[in-house]
Parts: structure tokens; sequence; C-alpha cells
């Protein structure tokens, strides 16, 4: 198949169910959600017109036809004149301005008596069908008899015309619907101008998103008048901020990491140069002496020979005590392999080896076995780091070192670890080199936390790094109580 003829590919599911109006903007949902409540407001409006206006017309027929009926009936009573033609002509003429009611002069045939030369028509409203569909009430007709000298001449018939009532509500809608267009016209506009202003700190929020995306942590956002936009934008600055201090302090933490690598290679050059050379040039002169000893004529000075071989076993041991430390500093070979606490007893005793004015003191009961092996290297190089620390620039004539399990206030269990010494304590301006800023970077990349203070006198260590349930030990470890 070709890629023209390739099926295009399927929408995701959260694509096909996302409503229509998902791709609106925020300003088009409120202004349509306004016109939706204006919409059902208008149609509750109407209604409650409509019926107001049915029971009005109502009882304005009622009151119309009840005013009505008397009059026509002494005006009737009160015509004496000899002719019938004269008496309907003028019932007829004096009845036609009534409003509300409709009086018709009918004769004894029962015909409708008009004695102009065209049709009076009835009078035109302009009133959609519709609206007198929903207000007019049901017509009602009385007939009244027409008698003069007791006989009987015609039949004034009166009728309810809702009409007129129904043309002066239609007036009043039409004033209140034109009335409300133009005022929700007003506030619909004021409404689009509000929103565009309001909402213009979201369109500065996405540029500066979108150079955050592009990390670009130099974003800043000025605070709106609004004061939940104003919050907004405040953390948005916030976090750019961070972002900015988190990312000066990675590449500080990659420079440091580029200096500790050819610090480290640096300094295991110069053993392997100071070190390792002159023993290796000692051993190959003691290896040329045994075999000029050896080659030489007559006896062989056993005595010298003695003395060469243990020149060079002394040597050996040498090299081999170089080895294990300059291989122990690059990665403790007893991690993994014995107790973690074994191992940390055993740093202290190499220390107390390298460094015999210093006293050195290790607490490490109820530690598991291991930890995993980040955590187990992160826990050895830190205490490392603070004794070496505490010996090389505080000058502490005693080091100790503390290490167990604590109870966290969540619910889980973390290593607490703490190193005091009793030298001189932390300088003021004192710069954090490299050790300090490997240690804290090492712990918090592990969710712990580190925190450097005087000890009054010396310096107190103390780190804090949660156990993950799945490297907490080989053996459940008793919890010590969280030092206060």
């Amino acid at each position: 198949m070709s890629p023209s003829q390739a099926p295009a590919p399927e929408a995701s599911p959260a694509i096909r169910n996302a409503p229509f109006w998902a791709g609106w903007s925020t300003r088009t949902r409120l202004i349509l959600t306004v016109l939706a409540i204006d919409g059902l407001a208008a149609l509750f409006s109407c209604g409650l017109i409509v019926l107001n206006a049915r029971h009005a017309v109502q009882v304005e027929m009622e009151a119309s036809l009840a005013t009505v009926e008397p009059l026509v009936a002494d005006t009737i009573r009160s015509l004496r004149s000899p002719s019938p033609d004269s008496v309907l002509h003028a019932l007829d003429l004096r009845f036609q301005s009534l409003r509300h009611v409709r009086v018709t002069v009918l004769d004894a045939a029962g015909e409708r008596v008009v004695f102009s030369p065209a049709d009076r028509e009835r009078d035109v409203h302009d009133v959609p069908e519709w609206f007198v569909w929903l207000i007019a009430p049901t017509p009602r007709q009385h007939d009244l008899p027409i008698q003069v000298r007791g006989e009987r001449i015609g039949t004034a018939a009166i009728t309810t015309e809702p009409l007129d009532e129904i043309e002066e509500v239609w007036g009043y809608a039409l004033s209140l619907a034109l009335a409300s267009l133009v005022l929700n016209l007003a506030v619909l506009a004021a409404l689009i101008v509000a929103l565009g202003r309001i909402l213009r700190p979201l369109d500065q929020l996405a540029a500066g998103l979108t150079r955050l995306e592009r990390h670009d942590y130099t974003a800043h956002i000025d605070p709106p008048a609004s004061r939940e936009l104003a919050v907004i934008a405040g953390r948005f600055n916030r976090v750019a901020g961070a972002l900015a201090e988190a990312r000066a302090a990675n590449g500080r933490l990659n420079r440091q990491l580029l200096t500790a690598q050819d610090d480290e290679r640096r300094r295991t050059a110069l053993e392997l140069h100071d070190e390792f050379g002159p023993c290796l040039f000692a051993l190959e002169a003691n290896a040329a002496s045994v075999a000029r000893l050896a080659a030489g004529e007559g006896a062989v000075d056993r005595g010298r020979l003695s003395q060469r071989a243990a020149d060079i076993g002394s040597i050996v041991s040498q090299v081999q005590t170089l080895n294990r430390d300059l291989l122990n500093r690059l990665r403790p070979h007893a991690l993994g392999e014995v107790p973690l606490a074994d191992c940390l007893n055993l740093l202290l005793r190499d220390f107390a080896r390298r460094h015999p004015g210093t006293a050195f003191e290790g607490q490490f009961e109820g530690l598991a076995r291991s930890y995993g092996d980040i955590v187990d290297l992160t826990v050895f190089r830190c205490i490392q780091e603070s004794t070496t620390n505490a010996v090389r620039h505080g000058a502490a004539a005693r080091v100790r070192a503390e290490a167990g399990e604590v109870a966290e206030a969540e619910g889980g269990r973390a290593l607490q670890i703490r190193i005091r010494d009793d030298g001189s304590g932390i300088a003021p301006g004192h710069r954090i080199g490299l050790g300090l800023s490997g240690m804290r970077e090492r712990v918090e990349a592990l969710g712990g936390r580190f925190a450097l203070d005087n000890g009054a006198p010396g310096t107190v260590v103390r780190i804090a790094i949660p156990i993950d349930p799945e490297h907490d030990g080989e053996a459940e470890a008793p919890l010590v109580p969280q030092e206060k």
C-alpha cells in the first residue's frame, strides 16, 4: 500500500469522546454561558408575561362585559322613536366606539343592521396570531332584545373583544423586548471587552509556559490586577525562578563533577607516581641485585639474598596496602559483600590507623545488612567525607559517627546518620566545597535531607534518607528513637 493510500491514524479515545466545545476558548465559553442563562431568563420572563396577560385580559373582558350590558339595556329603554329603523340605526351608531366589547345590532330577521353604503370593516390589529392564541380567552356573547312599544324589533349581541387589550399587551411586550435586547447587547459588548482584558494574563501565562518549555527560565509575568490571576502569576514567577536556580545548580554540579573527576585523576596519578613508582623502582633494583648475586662466580652470599628477598616482600606489602587504599577510595570493595555496619566500622578503623592522634567512634547497631547499593554507597561516602573534613579542616581530636533507623511522621522509615566532631567548627563565610555539595546532591537525589550545623564545639552533620520498602535489608532492624 502506498503512503497516499495508507489509512489515516485513528483518533485517540480521549479525542473522540471530547465534547464539541472542547476546542473553544475560555472567553467564548463564558459568553455562550451568559447567553444561555440570558435565554433561559428571557423564556421564564415570557412565560410570566403570558400568564399575567391571560389573567389580566380575562379580568378586563369580564369587567367590560359587566359594564356594557347595563349600558346597552338602559340605552334601549331610553330610546323613544316611532320608527323601528331609526331605533336600530341609533343603537348601531351609539355603540361603535366601545373597547373590549363589540355590540352588533341585528334586526328581527337576525340580519346585521348596517346603514352605511359599505359595510364597516372590523378594526385592524397588528398582533401576531400566535400571540393572540397564547393570550386570548374564550369569547363570551350576551344577547339583549330590542323592543319598541312592546314589540321586539331586533337584538343587541354583546361579544367580548380581547384584541384591544391584547394589542396593548403586545405593545408593552415589544417595548420590553426592545429594551431588553438593547440592554443585553450592551452587556454582551461590555462582557466581551471585559473578558478580553481579564483573560489577557492567561495569554501571557501561555506564552511564559511556552518559554519554559523551550528551556528559557528567564520568563517573567507581571502580576495583573485580578487577585486570583496575580496569585497564579506570582507562583509562575517563583516556579520559573526555581527552575532557573535548579538549572544553575545543575550547571555548577556538572562543573564540580568534571573538576572532581579531574582532581581524582590527578590524585590517582600522583599516588601512582609518588607511591607506586618508587616501589616499582625498588622492586626492579632488588630484582637486578638478586640476578647479579645469582650470576656471580663462587659461592652465593645467602645472607644478601635473604636480605633482598625481605626487601622485596616489604615492598610488595607496601604496594598491596597502597593498592587496597586506592581501590577502596575509588569503590569500597566490601560494600555488598559484608554487612553495612561492618563496612562502616572498617572505615573508621582505617581512619584510626592513618590518623593515630584522633579518636574515632562508631555506633551502627540496628542497621540492616544492606539497603541497596546506592543507599549503602551514599551512607559510606557521607561518613567518609564528613570524617575527612573533621580531621583535615577542623583538626578534630574526637569524631563520632552514628547511623540507625528511625520512624518517620508520615508512617515510613528512614536512615538517620549523624557525624559529630570537636574541631574548630564552621568558620564565618564558609564556602561549600565539592565534598559537601556532593554529599548534599547524593542525599537529595534519594529524597533525603542534609544539614550542616555548628556543634559548639565542632561540627554536626545530620542526614536522613528514606528507606525504600523494596530494599529495607535482609532482616527487620529495631527502630531507634528519633533525635530531637
